[in-house]
């Protein structure tokens, strides 16, 4: 499980360093360079709607390899997924500036971010039904946290390398090229990442189901036909933690940056801090859902995080770095209690045959829903010179909805199903209470 379990580690850092490394790259140089008859506001807004596509394209991404993953594996998601987004992002890092190609330059963007959402959208339903469908019952909450754990690793790799070269490089060194460096190693990550998953083995559920003929013929169709209220009822639910997310790390950059006179460097700092406590909670939180269930934690979550958004945004006015690091630590608690969990949470909620489609689909909805337009939203509604209430109110409101998603949905847990039922009728207590909210039995 340790060797399973780092092979989809490894991935999802790899993955989503190439997504954060584009997000970063938009709130700190792309709006100059590729829209610069934009004013700054308008310029961060386009650079931050190139960065939204890549979110569009995330749900797609995941019924098209969760096509793949449900009829002809997880293995092969795992590869190509990769693949696609490793190379998406290096040639991010050789599309010329507006300034040499003209509309040519934008253009090229946003395909190539495309692409990027394309290959992400793959690459979670792959790497997390790799560790829960290998994963004992009792432990599948931990051990399907690690891919859970990449966004964190793949953020702190990308944002450290930001760091480092916006600091030891001039404002011009770093815009001419400086920006362009963490493109170009991704595609040595990507060759790595290659390398630890070609060992993988398939997982047990799809080689059963391989081996009786019963895999779906059309994953997406079955799950919008069958698990529709589902698919909207996950997506609904996990946007709270795309929008406390990217609010965290890519608007509140660009935000301390442009309207407090915080230096790059700093905040790129105070967020890493954040986020590599963040990472370092996720298991922790996980073994947390093995023993009391995923449900309450995620309500638990989605409760933290209405509650912490108006001090979030209160301590990033103060423009002081202890202060700041502390508003992002708090909203990302809030945000890792629900996220620790969904790498089991959502496999459970759907059959073996659609687990792929269905999970991938529900988790990637929520990134379109919270994700794609917060830094777009957020820049807007904080414009002027007074402190941004107006993202405090708009996250707060995601943060409710997302409460009251949750609150549909049913305990999976098979352990704590037993004890809440009693053995004997377990299953069929399940099947019910899944069922009511539009999927099939659990794992």
């Amino acid at each position: 499980m340790l060797r399973i379990a780092s092979a989809s580690l490894a991935g999802t850092a790899i993955e989503f360093y190439d997504f954060f490394a584009y997000g970063t790259a938009a709130a700190l140089v792309l709006g100059p360079l590729f829209f610069p008859s934009f004013s700054p506001l308008a310029g961060t807004l386009a650079a931050f709607g190139t960065f939204g596509v890549g979110f569009l394209a995330r749900p797609l991404g995941s019924a098209v390899f969760g096509h793949i993953g449900d009829r002809y594996g997880r293995r092969p998601v795992l590869l190509a997924s990769l693949l696609l987004t490793g190379l998406a992002t290096v040639a991010v890092g050789c599309v010329p500036s507006y300034a040499s190609i003209g509309m040519a330059a934008p253009i090229l963007l946003v395909l190539l971010r495309f692409l990027q959402g394309l290959g992400l959208g793959g690459e979670w339903g792959g790497a997390v039904l790799l560790t829960a469908e290998h994963a004992p019952e009792q432990r599948r909450g931990l051990w399907s946290s690690f891919p859970q754990m990449g966004p964190a690793v793949g953020f702190l790799l990308a944002n450290g390398l930001m760091l480092v070269l916006s600091s030891a490089l001039s404002d011009g060194q770093f815009a001419a090229w400086g920006w362009r460096v963490p493109f170009w190693v991704a595609g040595l990550l990507a060759l790595t990442g290659l390398w630890l998953r070609r060992s993988v083995e398939e997982t047990p559920p799809f080689r059963a189901l391989a081996e009786t003929g019963h895999r779906a013929d059309a994953p997406l169709a079955e799950v919008l036909r069958g698990h529709w209220r589902l698919l909207l009822l996950t997506g609904g639910a996990l946007a709270v933690g795309y929008a406390v997310f990217y609010a965290v790390t890519t608007w509140s950059l660009a935000y301390a940056t442009e309207h407090l006179g915080v230096h790059r460097s700093v905040m790129l700092a105070c967020i890493m801090v954040a986020v590599a406590l963040k990472g370092l909670a996720t298991p922790v939180i996980a073994v947390l859902g093995d023993r009391y269930g995923r449900r309450p934690l995620c309500l638990a979550g989605c409760t933290a995080s209405a509650l912490w958004m108006f001090p979030f945004v209160a301590l990033l006015r103060t423009a002081d770095p202890p202060l700041m690091t502390l508003g992002l630590v708090g909203a990302l608690f809030g945000m890792v209690t629900m996220f620790a969990v969904v790498g089991a949470y959502l496999p459970e909620l759907y059959p073996p045959r659609i687990r792929c489609t269905g999970a991938a689909v529900g988790y990637n909805l929520g990134g379109v829903l919270g994700g794609a337009l917060t830094p777009i939203v957020a820049t807007a509604l904080a414009d002027g010179s007074g402190p941004p209430w107006a993202v405090a109110v708009y996250l707060t409101a995601i943060a409710l909805v997302s409460l009251a998603c949750f609150a549909l949905l049913p305990e999976t847990n098979p352990t704590v199903v037993r004890q809440r039922t009693g053995a004997p009728g377990a299953d069929k207590e399940t099947d019910k209470e899944t069922e009511a909210a539009g999927a099939a039995a659990p794992v």
